[in-house]
């Protein structure tokens, strides 16, 4: 039976307290806090770091298609999922796509992985959501927005989530929207948007395929319906007949915040955390219509190795000190010019280089066993100079040690100081790079680092990623 294999997910380590958008702004901002991505992340940043969780304990070369959803790809015209696809190190010639300009991309993309394996076009399909939505300042989406991105590996062997049904339908209905030059989303008056968009389509496609199957609220262990705010979460569950305390999963509004394309599959992997064989998952996923889809949990689940997830994401966590630092983050205010020459990039560059950049590919030299790391590669040994004898061997997913390191106060880095990081990484290899997502006066020679897929700058209007460092997360 096709379903899901393996499951990963991914929430940026920074968060903003709602009550600080209220000190700010001089209205209330809400209870708890929200996920913010730090200032070198974006959506494809993020959905690799889901991915590379999904994918533990899992042969890269066994996957043969990548979907990736999103409504904020970094490029318009540019695909992402084969960029993914590159910084994974999967096969050149797999299936990629993407899925976008929907809440619903995410679910969409899972509806076509589920295709492909029940064809045979490919056993095993990877999908990828993530999303980075800019809310605009002092507006009622400031405080809803968060950032994340989670991963599903579908297949028809090993499966620990069977489907067991579905039901899709379409609807032309505008709630929220942006235009192709629009920086913020818009919406129109939250009654009638919630009355005959969220509510009115999410209760009747659901219904629909319960009675399509013959079930009705008390055969579903868990249910999933992510929703635009906690208001219309509660109703929807009152409004089916679902206990919401012991059926309905929590939406964590409070912790992380509407992730967007994300928000209903970050909630499926938080519910598979608590799952055990045997329950019955009823997920229903809003956005221009609705995917309903009926899950049952399999044997299988006992086996999958231990993924950092949404609750390991949860508790690893720092705090954005102010409000500047996320407007700085988010570049949302005019700021004064850069003294600096603009950054450039160069494609030929980025070509020659790519297996290094995306991939972070080092080389193992056959005579002496030494790995390396060289921009560009060299085609003799460091160590004992023998010549084109070399495998290739994956560095990004080996945890390493810092060496040593420097901080740096007055680079253009958005979050200073920049730390300047040498890794000894396990498999031999040193790298020079720079560390994100810690607390300088925590440093110390000699502490666990990993390594994390992040965007260093634009220059020219290419994006330019590289693999930072960052102290171990929990």
């Amino acid at each position: 039976m096709v379903g899901i294999v393996s499951y990963g997910a991914y929430i940026p380590i920074y968060r903003l307290g709602r009550e600080e958008i209220g000190r700010v702004w001089g209205t209330g901002g809400g209870k708890g806090e929200k996920a913010v991505a730090n200032c070198d992340e974006d959506s494809l940043t993020m959905g690799v770091e889901a991915a590379v969780d999904c994918l533990q304990g899992i042969d890269r070369k066994s996957v043969d298609g990548l979907y990736f959803a999103s409504t904020t790809p970094p490029y318009r015209e540019k695909q992402s999922a084969s960029i993914i696809r590159a910084v994974l190190d999967l096969n050149p010639d797999i299936i990629t796509a993407d899925f976008t300009d929907s809440l619903r991309a995410g679910t969409s993309a899972l509806r076509a992985a589920i295709d492909a394996v029940k064809a045979r076009s490919a056993e095993k399909v990877l999908v990828v959501t993530a999303d980075c939505r800019l809310p605009a300042p002092n507006s009622e989406f400031e405080a809803i927005f968060g950032d994340g991105a989670s991963a599903f590996l579908i297949g028809n062997s090993e499966v620990f989530l069977n489907i067991e049904g579905s039901y899709t339908t379409s609807s032309e209905f505008i709630d929220v929207w942006r235009r192709e030059n629009d920086p913020y989303p818009r919406t129109w008056e939250d009654r009638f948007i919630s009355t005959h968009g969220y509510l009115e389509i999410v209760e009747k496609a659901t219904l629909t395929m319960m009675k399509k199957h013959h079930l009705s609220p008390k055969d579903f262990t868990k249910t999933i319906f992510p929703a635009p705010d906690a208001r219309s979460h509660s109703t929807m569950a009152r409004r089916l007949g679902f206990d919401y305390q012991n059926q309905v999963r929590d939406p964590m509004f409070d912790k992380i915040g509407h992730t967007g394309a994300a928000f209903g599959l970050m909630m499926l992997a938080a519910a598979i955390e608590e799952s055990k064989a045997g329950e019955k998952i009823l997920f229903s996923n809003y956005g221009d219509g609705c995917d309903c889809y009926i899950f049952q949990v399999a044997n299988h689940i006992e086996k999958l190795t231990k993924r950092r997830g949404i609750r390991n994401n949860l508790s690893s966590k720092m705090h954005l000190s102010n409000y500047g630092k996320y407007l700085r983050f988010r570049n949302l205010i005019e700021w004064e010019p850069d003294r600096r020459p603009a950054e450039y990039s160069s494609l030929t560059t980025l070509w020659r280089d790519r297996k290094q950049i995306l991939a972070l590919i080092g080389h193992k030299c056959k005579n002496c066993g030494k790995v390396q790391i060289d921009f560009p590669i060299q085609r003799v040994c460091s160590w004992c100079q023998s010549k084109d004898e070399f495998d290739e061997v994956r560095l990004s997913d080996k945890k390493g040690t810092l060496f040593s390191f420097s901080m740096d106060e007055r680079t253009r880095d958005l979050d200073l100081p920049c730390v300047t990081a040498v890794v000894d990484i396990e498999e031999g290899a040193r790298l020079v790079t720079v560390m994100t997502d810690r607390d300088p006066q925590a440093l110390q020679v000699g502490m666990p680092v990993e390594f994390t897929f992040r965007k260093l700058h634009e220059g020219q209007g290419i994006c330019n990623y590289f693999w930072k460092c960052r102290p171990v997360r929990v």
